[in-house]
């Protein structure tokens, strides 16, 4: 996969505009932490630990237009409460953004300098934990199995592999022989994001509706269903793309093991539950028209952006340490292990 989701080089944050994906792969330059606010508001970047990254470069070049009409202190404090307001449930935003709020200063060339070197971190980190995840993921990948994901967990989504999709990279290179079938995850369409990336790195994948996988998991030998993550909660419970719990629920059903990628930034242990995390609700006219045609009728929309998997239907969470159960004891032994 040569695309890559975001770059940055003095001063300017590049950005893939996925709303134009597959049929356009058009780059856009930002120099204002504005812009970029509504690049992640409008999904140009879409995947949890992207928009952390992209938000974290946001505050970069927000520090980087300091006009000294105000304290320093005081502006970045706007300028990150502007970004962290753009995506309410992916936490790895707000996890980005806190690590970068303890670089600022007063001093304003120094503080931009820390602010690059942090985002550059965060950046590198990401890649790492991707490259982790995927090797521990492997051992579910045997010659001639068959997996099902849902929504962008890709390269598209993350600085690198991907988190429920490193697995798949790494196991192509090896040469192994496996089949996705990738969700295509409405209104959006990330999961057909997904097929178009995997394609691009010669992995055997099909496009299915979302409504198409329990069929799937009756008729298929499924080896597993593995999809990413927006936030974990103490208790295990997931929050995901929708369509993520109708996948889990119908996986259950067929007994077929239900695995989550989650790289520990995503992990909340403020929340108890998942009832606890904030659910974002978008525009209607994602449901309601597909580019700028309406195709369904005038009447309301319930539109949210996510759903929330509880625990009990989650088989393993697969962090950068391991594989672990969705659980408060396991996910608690974790952090305590880390720290």
């Amino acid at each position: 996969m040569t695309l890559k989701a975001i770059q940055y080089n003095d001063g300017v944050l590049t950005l893939l505009d996925q709303t134009k994906l597959p049929h356009d792969i058009t780059y856009i330059d930002y120099t204002d932490y504005e812009a970029v606010a509504i690049a992640i508001e409008d999904m140009v970047v879409r995947g949890a630990p992207a928009i952390g990254i992209t938000a974290a470069y946001g505050v970069v070049l927000g520090a980087l237009q300091y006009n000294g009409e105000t304290s320093f202190s005081h502006y970045m404090e706007s300028v990150i409460k502007r970004l962290a307001n753009t995506r309410p449930t992916a936490i790895n935003l707000l996890w980005a953004l806190n690590r970068m709020e303890k670089e600022v200063t007063e001093d304003v060339n120094p503080t931009i300098k820390a602010l690059e070197a942090l985002a550059e971190t965060i950046f590198e980190e990401d890649k790492k934990i991707n490259e982790q995840i995927g090797h521990h993921t492997l051992s579910l990948i045997q010659p001639n199995t068959t997996f099902i994901t849902h929504c962008n967990p890709g390269s598209l989504a993350t600085s690198m592999l991907g988190t429920a999709t490193a697995g798949f990279y790494l196991a192509h290179e090896q040469g192994i022989p496996f089949k996705v079938f990738s969700d295509e995850t409405r209104p959006r369409f990330q999961g057909a994001l997904t097929a178009f990336e995997l394609s691009q790195a010669g992995i055997d994948v099909t496009t299915i509706t979302d409504s198409t996988a329990a069929s799937v998991l009756q008729q298929q030998e499924v080896t597993a269903v593995i999809v990413g993550c927006d936030r974990v909660a103490l208790n295990g419970d997931v929050v995901n793309k929708i369509g993520t719990l109708p996948l889990a629920i119908a996986a259950n059903f067929y007994n077929v093991p239900f695995y989550v990628a989650a790289p520990t930034p995503t992990f909340d242990l403020t929340v108890r539950s998942g009832n606890d995390i904030p659910i974002e609700e978008r525009n209607t006219c994602e449901v309601t028209h597909i580019q700028d045609i309406q195709v369904a009728a005038d009447v309301p929309v319930y539109n949210p952006a996510f759903d929330i998997t509880p625990n009990h239907l989650i088989t393993g969470l697969i962090t950068e340490h391991g594989i672990i159960e969705a659980n408060e004891h396991d996910i608690t032994k974790l952090f305590e292990e880390i720290d």
